[in-house]
């Protein structure tokens, strides 16, 4: 199924990220991700959907009551591309991190993702 850049953003940041369910969460790395798909974060490069699921559960496990909250709609760029900025933490408290993804979209799956960690908003 072909899916905008914008859903990819939005469930790559909740269905990838923000699923604690280890089955849900690698039922949607399968829909929106190539099988190739090539994860670039500050502490490496994780390659295909083994990866990508692995370190999405272990990123999870560190912050298991957080929740990733858009700051700014999703945007798509030139072409097959976009961003999404974002903030995270635990419900009801100040965020604890913010960051933006980048991506790639091939054939309307995420092919690349590039994540930034940025200051938290004031």
């Amino acid at each position: 199924m072909t899916q905008s850049i914008a859903m990819l953003l939005t469930r790559n940041l909740h269905d990838v990220f923000g699923e604690g369910n280890a089955e849900r969460r690698r039922a949607a790395i399968q829909d929106i991700f190539a099988e190739e798909a090539v994860f670039y974060e500050p502490a490496g490069v994780h390659r295909g959907w083994d990866e990508i699921d692995r370190v999405a559960g272990a990123i999870r496990s560190t912050h298991p009551d957080a929740q990733y909250t858009v700051i700014r709609p999703p945007e798509e760029l030139h072409g097959d591309a976009g961003r999404v900025q974002w903030v995270s933490g635990p419900p009801g408290k100040a965020p604890a991190y913010a960051g933006t993804d980048f991506i790639v979209a091939r054939e309307g799956r995420i092919a690349a993702v590039y994540l930034y960690f940025d200051p938290v908003p004031a």
